[in-house]
């Protein structure tokens, strides 16, 4: 297919599937003053301010509220699996959710960089796919920088630790984590395509 065709109709499925870990948000405005306050038991693995030392937790700062406030929604009610997170999120309100949101959402975080070796096939994975492999551009949901869309619920992806990315891709691949259009993108990566676009993305500016 055509990798502008592939990322018209990426576009137009955003408006048609619904991830099995999309919750409806709450009416709730977070604050960020009290999500920083509330934030003290996520800090040992996600860090102060949201840019977790260690690449085995994903950096939650400069996130789309919208999409840390229905993850952490999934990981509530359960139809997000994660041992962890779910221990975790059990006893969050809405409110508390949307306060923690609100607070990392404003919170800058850390650059990453791309490996040298994997720059090529990265740009040409996260730009415009592999029609050949059947594999959607990465920017046709998350942008060109690797922002996302806040109200469509696509996260931001810059600045991510590689590592992490890998493994959610991975995840995807699998189902062991289930999103429909992710499953779909991800079926045709290798393990190759995987590492590159990871390491790509996370070394957007």
């Amino acid at each position: 297919m055509n990798p502008l065709w592939t990322a018209l109709a990426i576009s137009m499925m955003t408006t048609l599937v619904h991830a099995a870990e999309t919750v409806k948000p709450t009416n709730y405005v977070g604050n960020a003053d009290q999500g920083k306050e509330k934030s003290v038991a996520c800090a040992a693995c996600h860090g102060a301010d949201g840019n977790s030392p260690s690449s085995a937790y994903p950096k939650l700062a400069g996130q789309h509220a919208s999409y840390l406030a229905s993850t952490l929604a999934a990981y509530r009610d359960g139809s997000r699996v994660n041992a962890i997170m779910q221990g975790m999120a059990a006893a969050l309100s809405d409110e508390d959710i949307s306060d923690l949101a609100a607070y990392y959402m404003i919170q800058a975080v850390t650059p990453g960089a791309v490996e040298a070796d994997l720059l090529a096939r990265g740009e040409q994975l996260h730009r415009f796919g592999d029609s050949e492999k059947g594999i959607s551009a990465c920017a046709a949901c998350h942008g060109p920088t690797g922002l996302g869309v806040a109200s469509a619920r696509f996260p931001v992806l810059q600045g991510q630790w590689a590592a992490y990315t890998e493994s959610q891709l991975n995840a995807f691949r699998k189902s062991a984590r289930v999103n429909v259009m992710m499953n779909g993108v991800t079926k045709n990566m290798s393990d190759d395509d995987i590492r590159a676009v990871s390491s790509y993305v996370g070394g957007l500016r």
